[in-house]
This record gives structure tokens, sequence and C-alpha cells, in this order.
């Protein structure tokens, strides 16, 4: 099939959305599908040309750096100019299907394949189509979970975001309440929407009414298994003894300002290596000095030396406690056998099993305890190591995500499209 795949990530610099969208192409060029990219575009990006053989359309999407106004620019007044844009790649390609692979893509895609007949897919890698800030938060600093996108909710949402002008913002919820109802209108067009995981779906599901006819399947992001095992095989200890790990953003509601407090209560004795950066990086050091521990925080490095970091490491911490999607440094770090504590949140348990691919926890205190029993028990660490990568073996990887998506999208060319009469046109 001629395949052309819409996605506000490529190539893949930093993120997961980034390296997942690559994968995917990567995994159906293999398949034997030819794959077109079409990539929007803003003042801070690079214009895209090719990656890996992908040829890459950039589009532009340029908007004025203004709160509320610089979404407008990247959704509504965006959605038209690139459905026509698609729609001309489309006519002068012959493409079979669009797959969109999130927030300013989506919509576009779906109005770009209705116009011209063919099929369109959708991954929701977060919770964009149900949150106008994509993360499901009240405020992000508290990590709440918002109960669903009223007025009083939004209400609740723009003052921990906007500071000391958020009741100027007010006026703004009515079009943050349109924005969203665009896109989920927009989304229910698609002939197939897929979820990254369990969570994401029935999420979609039960806050999106827009969603109850519309066809939601669950298929995680993808990781070239073996690749990230050659990969890492040469690469030596970064360190000659054991370790902890934590990788990610160093935000609040990734847990970072837990981290101290797992390690104190664990009593962990090997060192703490935090791999990312963020608005958090200086109290996590901070706390680290007032309470004596060794925490090594590294910044962000480069994609081998995160692998090397985790092929050694004695146990991944996972602290998030906002609902992560499905996160892909849990999917590596499985293909790497490195045994994990997680908080229990979002789309964590489709990659860990407690007690068989990793540990899950329902509190910080808990998660502490999962570290300290990981640390201090070898036998454990090897076997939930195993498993984990058999699991990432079974589920995971790169060839058994492309088999599902393969098989979707051919049975999609195989019916007539199922559009919603509701779907922007």
């Amino acid at each position: 099939m001629r395949i052309l795949i819409a996605t506000d990530a490529f190539p893949p610099v930093s993120g997961g959305s980034g390296w997942s969208t690559y994968e995917l192409a990567r995994g159906l060029r293999a398949a034997g599908h030819e794959i077109f990219v079409v990539k929007p575009y803003s003042e801070r990006d690079p214009i895209p040309q090719s990656y890996d053989g992908f040829a890459v359309t950039g589009f532009p999407a340029f908007a004025p750096p203004v709160p509320f106004l610089r979404n407008y620019f990247r959704n509504e007044r965006l959605y038209q100019r690139l459905s026509s844009h698609l729609v001309e790649l489309v006519q002068r390609e012959h493409i079979d299907l669009i797959h969109a692979q999130h927030v300013l893509t989506g919509t576009p895609s779906v109005m770009a394949a209705t116009r011209t007949g063919i099929r369109s897919v959708c991954t929701v890698r977060d919770y964009w189509p149900l949150c106008y800030w994509s993360d499901l938060l009240v405020d992000p600093d508290a990590g709440s979970l918002c109960p669903g996108c009223s007025a009083s909710a939004m209400t609740r949402c723009l003052k921990p975001r906007t500071g000391p002008a958020w009741p100027l913002t007010l006026p703004a919820i009515p079009y943050m309440r349109a924005n969203l109802g665009a896109k989920q209108i927009g989304l229910s067009g698609a002939d197939a929407i897929v979820a990254v995981s369990g969570y994401v779906a029935a999420t979609l599901g039960e806050r999106a009414p827009a969603l109850a006819r519309s066809r939601i399947e669950v298929i995680p992001n993808g990781v070239d298994v073996s690749a990230v095992r050659a990969q890492v095989e040469p690469l030596p200890r970064p360190i000659p003894h054991p370790y902890a790990l934590f990788v990610g953003k160093l935000a609040k509601n990734k847990g970072v300002n837990a981290l101290v407090q797992v390690v104190q209560r664990a009593r962990l004795e090997m060192p703490m290596v935090v791999i990312g950066d963020g608005p958090e990086r200086a109290s996590v050091e901070k706390a680290a000095i007032a309470a004596g521990r060794d925490v090594r925080v590294l910044g962000w490095l480069d994609r081998n030396e995160v692998f090397r970091w985790l092929r050694h490491a004695a146990v991944l911490v996972f602290p998030s406690t906002w609902p992560e999607p499905l996160s892909r440094v849990l999917i590596e770090a499985s293909a790497l056998s490195v045994p994990i504590a997680a908080m229990n949140t979002g789309g964590t348990p489709d990659i860990i099993v407690d007690g068989e691919t990793g540990l899950l926890s329902a509190s910080i205190a808990e998660l502490a305890d999962d570290v300290a029993r990981l640390a201090s028990d070898g036998q454990l660490r090897a076997r939930l190591g195993a498993g984990a990568a058999k699991r990432a073996d079974a589920v995971f990887d790169i060839p058994t995500v492309i088999a599902r998506m393969d098989a979707l999208y051919r049975e999609l060319a195989s019916t007539s499209p199922s559009r919603n009469q509701n779907a922007i046109a």
C-alpha cells in the first residue's frame, strides 16, 4: 500500500513520539509498504527534507507566540490549509491510506481522507482529544487528575498555568471547549483510532461522547527490540558499581520530587543516577544535598548513552504520578532486561505485569519499598528482568506491532469507509 504518514514529530530527536513514528514508518517500509511523510513545522523547527531514506514534506504551521492565539493558528487555522495540502499529495502520489500521528495532523488528515475517499487512521499517544493541555491534569504541579473538561474544571486548570493574570484568561474558556469539541468531532471521522494503551482507549471512550461509535484499537508503540539489544551489546558499564536509574523530564508530574524520598526510605546504598533535565532539576539536587544522598543528575544524554546506562542499571525507578499513556523508556528498559519499580498509573500496567515483569506500586511509600526489595534481591531482579524481556519480545517488538497495524490497514482497505456524518469535512 501507499501510505501517507502525517506527523507532528519527525525525524526523531527527543521524546517518545518522534521515535515511535519513525519505528512505525521503518517497520511499514520493511513490510513492503511505500511511505510518504508530511510534517507541519514552526519557526523553531528546521524545515524537514529527508531522514533514513524517507522523503519528508514540510508544511508551514507558524503561529504568533501569544497564548490561545497560538493554539488557534496551530489548530483551527491550520486544519483547512493542511487538509488541502494533503488532498493534493493523496491525488498526486495515489495514496491508499492516511495515518495521522498526533494533534496537529489528526483532524486535517481525516478531512483529507474524507474528501478523497480513502481510509484514515489516527494514533492517539496522549490526551489531546480530551484535554486542552493534553495531560488530563487540573494542576500539573500537584498532579491532580481532571474530572472532565467542564467550564468549572477549566477555570481551575487555568489558574496554575497562567499565573497571576489568570482572571484575564477566563474569556478563553468558550474557545477552549470549542477547540476540544472540534478535535473530538474531527477524530470521530477516522475509520479507526489507534490508542497506544488500554488506559488511553478506555479514557477516550469514557470522556468523549463524539467517539461513542468510533472504532478504537489498542496497538502499542513498537520498539525494534533486536536492534536496541545489538546497539548496547558492545557498550561497557558506565561505572563499575551497581546503581539505580531514572530517565525522563525533571518535572513534577514525572514524580522527580519524590526521588530523594524514595532513596531515603529504601535506604539505597547504591547511587541514584538521573538522566534528564527540566524545571525541577535544582530542587532535586538541593534535596539530595540536604539528605546527604548520592544522587547524580547527568542532564540529557544522547540515545546511545541512555541505552548504556539502561543496560547496566540494577533497577529503573519510574515514579511518574500522572497517567502516562505508554512510556517508551519502560519498553526499552524491558527489552534490555532491566528490573523496574514503577507507579501504577495510566498505561504503565500494559507494560509491567506486577510481580512478573516488574513491580507496580500505588504510592511513593510502596515504590520505595519495591526499590529496596529489588536492590537487595539479585534473584528477584534477574527473574523480573527476564520476564520483562520476554514480554517486550511478545508484545512490543516492532515486527509484532507492524503485523497488527498491517492487518488493520488491509481490513480497512477491503471495506467501505465508515464516516461520521458530524465529522469536519
